[in-house]
């Protein structure tokens, strides 16, 4: 079938992005679902800096690839009986993949799947084909999702059913922002009623850690971020306090820390605000060859812990319901997170207000 795409043909261009245009919205044919694959008639996407580093240059991937990995849609199709009972039905993208039976898949989320992480790198679908066709050959997969189109062939393990009471702008946030985020706060931090959880970093994915761990009755939440807009933002939702990075370091100390910004920087800040016996999580991405400084002394005498999680540490068919219902409940107000709504083609521009620091998640809105 053809689609219409947002493909990214070159990464690394000059920004502004919105005259580099390194994005181009292109038609392109469509496959039909293999084994195990649906068809999704995607509704709403959000941009995530997981986007922005592949179009940076920072996180190479090969191209030309459709991009687009948080979002939610329709089921239109199935390419066998496996997604049968997922036709008609809103589904929610997970950018990982997990096939179930490798070592990793049995850690209970702490490690990503390995053919799925596999799959990924080399841009293809779970199977290890590509459905997509460009005028000038094969189209990559983001993530395996490549959400910024009309329509997406996705494997049955990279989608999550969820209520049709929930909007697709909300279920869109489920897949990355709030699965990443809130799942670091309640897989890895776990922070409990009386202590205090700081996030670093108040981007889609830090401001969902935030809107999580407020859901926790008991806990103390504090943002940190060089962005007023983004700090008044957290006070607004209910965190206790909100500083800037530079004024956090002794006078910040909390018993877990998100670090969510995806710098060697804010990594450093946010080992530095870990309170004795405290944890760090690291959720963001930064670039490969970036380095941090921390003091092993403060680590070992301190009897502090650094996590890395991926993903959250999710399990998304586990973990994307248990936020479902929390939304439900009237305890996750994610419409908060959403700065803006635009058009597929005001992808560059996004881009450039992603970079600038001037969002935290802007949704594309595909039309019915």
């Amino acid at each position: 079938m053809r689609i219409r795409g947002a493909v990214l043909t070159a990464s690394g261009s000059p920004a502004p992005f919105d005259r580099s245009r390194p994005i181009e919205v292109q038609e392109l044919e469509l496959d039909p679902p293999g084994p195990t694959e649906v068809l999704v008639r995607i509704e709403a996407a959000g941009i995530c800096h997981s986007d922005l580093s592949v179009v940076d240059g920072n996180r190479p991937r090969p191209l030309p690839m459709l991009l687009g990995h948080e979002a939610a849609g329709r089921v239109l199709l199935a390419g066998d009986d496996s997604g049968a009972e997922l036709v008609g039905g809103r589904v929610v993208m997970a950018f990982l993949p997990r096939c179930g039976d490798c070592a990793a898949c049995a850690t209970d989320g702490r490690l990503p799947c390995s053919p799925g992480s596999h799959a990924n790198a080399e841009g293809t679908l779970l199977s290890g084909a590509r459905r997509l066709m460009g005028a000038d050959g094969a189209v990559t997969h983001h993530l395996g999702v490549s959400a910024f189109a009309t329509h997406a062939v996705v494997d049955r393990r990279s989608v999550v059913p969820v209520g049709d009471d929930v909007p697709p702008d909300i279920a869109a946030l489920l897949g990355c922002a709030v699965l990443t985020g809130g799942g670091a706060v309640l897989n890895a931090a776990r922070p409990v009623a009386g202590q205090t959880l700081a996030v670093v970093g108040l981007g889609g994915v830090g401001m969902a850690a935030l809107l999580v761990a407020l859901s926790i009755p008991g806990v103390r939440v504090i943002g940190v971020d060089p962005v007023e807009a983004k700090r008044r933002k957290a006070l607004d939702l209910g965190a206790a306090a909100a500083v800037e990075p530079r004024d956090a370091v002794g006078t910040v100390e909390a018993d877990a820390v998100i670090e969510a910004a995806g710098s060697a920087r804010a990594f450093e800040t946010a080992v530095a605000i870990t309170a004795i016996g405290g944890r760090t999580v690291s959720v963001g991405l930064p670039a490969g060859d970036a380095r941090a400084e921390v003091s092993p002394l403060s680590i070992v005498a301190g009897a502090r812990e650094i996590v890395g999680s991926y993903l959250g540490s999710a399990v998304p068919a586990r973990d994307i319901p248990r936020f479902e219902q929390l939304w439900r409940e009237g305890r996750l107000p994610l419409h908060e997170l959403i700065s803006s709504r635009i058009r597929l083609d005001d992808v560059n521009h996004a881009m450039d207000e992603l970079a600038g620091g001037r969002a935290i998640r802007q949704l594309i809105e595909m039309p019915a």
